[in-house]
């Protein structure tokens, strides 16, 4: 099972897109135990949105749609109803 997710960082109004086969352990990453990364800048990140595919295959293609602008326009919609 393979997880897409979106994370939002509120401090620095950052979207981050990305898709794991551990989600629990890919936020902790994200969170506090990565060392280097884009991500680590812009820490805290706060889960905003997940799907899960079955294949790797799926989890990529549906993570390369929610990066095209489009993609990137839905989920900062899920973002603000979430978050404000």
């Amino acid at each position: 099972m393979f997880t897409v997710y979106a994370l939002y960082s509120p401090s620095h109004q950052k979207i981050y897109i990305g898709y794991t086969s551990n989600l629990e352990q890919r936020l902790l990453s994200h969170n506090s135990l990565g060392k280097k990364g884009w991500t680590i800048k812009y820490r805290p990140w706060k889960l905003a949105y997940t799907e899960e595919f079955e294949t790797k295959k799926e989890a990529m293609l549906r993570e390369k749609q929610l990066k095209s602008a489009k993609g990137r326009e839905y989920i900062w919609e899920v973002v603000k109803e979430k978050f404000n």
